[in-house]
């Protein structure tokens, strides 16, 4: 496969026929820790896929793995046809800086503590990415960027910087950020984790209205019944592999697994 894909018409069927992005067999450790145990996922386009567990149970390397911010020791990856790394003989090949670069303008990211330029404005974190890595002029950058900060409430914001926003403000500007360069897929590591209850709604109205809306998303998360609401299917994973996946309201309400019902326990 060539290092870049071509965005014709041809190439443009032929991810639309694929899984929006595809994890086969995935592992990683850290030193002699193994925390991805042979990890096989794929998200179709307008799926909304939650991903549940408890604390160091892998959720987060995971995201971190399909986002390229952590290598996999083996695996394959694809996003569409496009083939990020594939495995030979047990160990991840990746397929070099022009298909990292592809890869990353196929998906966006909000983190759980917002990631924020500081001394930005919220105009400005909107912008300045979709200038400099999408080549929009300043007046498409900031006409796309107005218009997310209109759905996201925050349309009386632009001119603030982050410090002065509320961290579900905040995390609403990550959100519309990502939104602004027109990601296939949208992952949320975590995203109410660092909010007050109250503030956690509005995030998570967001994030309902984009899986109205047939928004690809994978959501690592701790909000149950926002999981059983929202997504189509959930994974239930502990020590670095899935016990459980099914449809939402399945898991949530009918898990199969001893060690998902001892989880949801708690809940």
């Amino acid at each position: 496969m060539s290092a870049v894909v071509s965005h014709d018409t041809q190439a443009s069927s032929i991810d639309d026929a694929l899984p929006v992005v595809s994890l086969e067999h995935g592992k990683k450790s850290f030193g002699t820790t193994q925390v991805l145990r042979d990890i096989s996922l794929s998200i179709d386009k307008g799926d909304v896929l939650a991903i549940i567990g408890p604390s160091g149970g892998g959720k987060s390397t995971l995201l971190r793995c399909l986002t390229l911010l952590e290598r996999l020791d083996g695996g394959a990856l694809t996003y569409g046809s496009l083939t990020v790394a594939q495995d030979e003989g047990g160990i991840a090949h990746y397929g070099g800086p022009a298909v990292e670069h592809e890869a990353r303008n196929r998906f966006g990211l909000v983190f759980q503590n917002f990631n924020l330029f500081p001394h930005y404005t919220v105009l400005e974190n909107l912008c300045d990415p979709q200038m400099r890595v999408l080549k929009r002029s300043r007046q498409e950058a900031e006409a796309r960027a107005r218009e997310l900060l209109g759905r996201m409430d925050l349309g009386d914001k632009e001119s603030m910087v982050p410090c002065e926003l509320s961290g579900g403000q905040q995390q609403r500007v990550a959100i519309a950020r990502a939104l602004a360069m027109d990601p296939e897929v949208l992952f949320f590591d975590e995203p109410t984790s660092a909010l007050d209850p109250e503030l956690t709604q509005g995030v998570l109205r967001v994030i309902r209205d984009l899986a109205n809306e047939s928004m690809t998303m994978a959501i690592v998360t701790h909000e149950m019944t926002f999981a059983r609401d929202v997504a189509d299917r959930v994974m239930f994973m502990d020590g670095g592999t899935i016990i459980e996946q099914g449809p939402a309201s399945q898991v949530i309400d009918h898990p199969t697994q001893q060690r998902t019902r001892d989880f949801l326990a708690s809940y």
